[in-house]
């Protein structure tokens, strides 16, 4: 132990050191929102600043919560939709224990069906493809 030197602070860094600043003057309004971003996201606002500029790629900074409550409202749709269908399968069922309903009905329904499943799975793989970018 003897041999050892007492670290303190931070490791040195070897590359990417940064020694240049730059100064910035934003209005309130701007600043604000800086700040609203800073406290919703998590981040310094240097880190902020930083990925938007100097990113060539550069993603969206989005409002998780509300992104969130669109996705959950989303759902709640879904949800209706998926009642109003029940009910109308219901009715056909009532019509053809009743021996009245049409064949016209019954194939128009399985195609809106159809129609409507394959609505779903793209808007699933959407929704998905979404979320996967918000994560990186």
């Amino acid at each position: 132990m003897e041999g050892r030197k007492k670290q303190i602070g931070r490791p040195h860094l070897k590359n990417g050191k940064r020694t240049r600043k730059i100064s910035v003057r934003f209005s309130e309004e701007e600043f604000s929102s800086i700040a609203s971003l800073e406290k919703l996201l998590g981040l310094k606002r240097t880190d902020i600043i930083r990925k938007r500029v100097l990113e060539v790629n550069v993603q969206l900074v989005f409002d998780g919560r509300s992104v969130l409550a669109s996705i959950d409202q989303i759902g709640l749709e879904l949800s209706r939709t998926g009642n109003n269908i029940n009910q109308l399968a219901r009715y056909a069922n009532i019509l053809n224990k009743q021996r009245v309903l049409s064949p016209v009905i019954f194939t128009r329904y399985n195609k809106e069906l159809d129609k409507h499943s394959l609505l779903l799975k793209s808007l699933n793989m959407e929704i998905r493809r979404m979320l996967r970018l918000m994560g990186s």
